[in-house]
């Protein structure tokens, strides 16, 4: 492929098969489309899928965050530790209750909030200064949960692990395990999105994995309006079986069959996605291991789940610019969650944390997905080698 295609090649999307589709239909053409059957099924194969004994779907990643914070308790004037580089949703979660968010600075060779850093902020304050910490697994590398939950105990704080790009993803542990993101093993509350970037595709969607079963039904009321309608939960239960109370102020934060149906079956062949972006990841880092101007981000790292492929280089907006003309349209994760100016109102600056900066001036993600072709990704990687390198090319 020399000339541009007649399509873009974007960072990310869907994949959807004629077994979606009807999984979809077969839905629509049932009883329940929302508060169904559905739900259930799709919750208890994610479950099993993570490793976690509980999992709560729910409409999308960020209502997911807004629970797991609600469910955690967190109040006005509260303090809770995150990265800069993220979507802002994983800060704006604390936020929505009233909680003062705090961030730490990145590990430059993952992208990863660096613990140490964290260590470097809790130490800086009393015990008790700060509530929570929220991990992501960026671009789909797993967090050292081990170390993160270490590092909870000793200060007295709840984790939230966003594992929005991660399903499937792990780290190795102290002891040689596989740890899985999401399995409730090391974190309170994990939460996924399944937006259509994403590895499992619902449209919109969210879950939440815990192995706390008290949680879980919090955050089933919680995402219902705070309404308990399950006797042993109920306060009055000399009612008919018509009654529900509600308990507590929820949200409509429910996620309906249909997407539901199609979260079962994109979660059928999810090892294989999974598959497939670690074999383009490894083909990637083959092609520019010693391709001059580019650096890769956390190559080949074990478990690595490969929601991006993300390069660094210097002349970032030239080439985003570049590989448009080329109908690539790559894309860049993530504008500092410090920068943004609704966070510079409460008073963080530039220069606040330097590797996030670093990082963001540098990086670009680049097509991933299973159905980019072998043959669109070594256009993909003629374009990176023609501007990065033109004599070579």
């Amino acid at each position: 492929m020399k000339t541009p295609p007649p399509y873009p090649l974007p960072y990310g999307r869907q994949h959807i098969t004629d077994a979606d589709v009807a999984a979809v239909v077969e839905t629509l053409r049932s009883d329940f489309l929302t508060q169904g059957p559905r739900v259930t099924e799709f919750e208890e194969k994610f479950a099993a899928y993570v490793g976690a004994r509980h999992a709560v779907a729910v409409s999308n990643g960020t209502a997911a965050l807004h629970l797991c914070a609600l469910a955690l308790g967190v109040q006005p004037g509260q303090r809770v530790i995150t990265t800069p580089i993220t979507f802002a949703a994983s800060a704006n979660c604390v936020r929505y209750c009233g909680g003062e968010v705090h961030f730490a600075d990145i590990d430059p060779a993952t992208g990863l909030l660096d613990l140490q850093q964290v260590r470097k902020l809790l130490e800086a304050h009393p015990k008790g200064y700060f509530t929570g910490l929220i991990p992501v697994d960026f671009a789909g590398l797993a967090v050292d949960m081990e170390a993160a939950r270490a590092l909870a105990d000793e200060f007295g704080l709840w984790i939230i692990e966003d594992a929005c790009h991660a399903p499937g993803g792990f780290f190795v542990d102290s002891q040689g395990q596989q740890r899985y993101c999401g399995s409730g093993q090391l974190a309170e509350l994990a939460i996924f999105s399944f937006h259509p970037v994403k590895h499992i595709a619902t449209g919109e969607g969210g879950m939440i994995t815990t192995n706390d079963a008290q949680l879980a039904r919090h955050l089933r009321r919680l995402r219902t309006h705070g309404i308990e309608r399950d006797a042993t939960g109920l306060l009055r239960q000399d009612e008919g079986g018509w009654y529900m109370e509600m308990q507590e102020l929820g949200y409509n934060y429910r996620i309906s069959d249909i997407l539901c149906a199609l979260g079962s079956s994109q979660l059928a062949r999810a090892d294989e996605g999974l598959a497939r972006r670690r074999a383009l990841a490894a083909a990637y880092d083959a092609a520019f291991a010693s391709l001059p101007g580019v650096g890769i981000l956390a190559p080949g790292q074990p478990g690595h789940a490969y929601h991006l492929y993300v390069v660094l280089v210097e002349n970032r907006r030239e080439l985003y610019e570049f590989l448009r003309t080329k109908n690539i349209l790559a894309q860049v994760h993530y504008v500092p969650v410090h920068r943004m100016p609704y966070y510079e109102k409460l008073g963080w600056r530039a220069g606040d944390f330097p590797h996030a900066e670093a990082y963001y001036a540098r990086c670009l993600s680049l097509p991933l997905y299973p159905t980019l072709t072998d043959e669109e990704q070594a256009y993909v990687i003629d374009c990176v080698r023609e501007f990065l390198a033109p004599d070579a090319a």
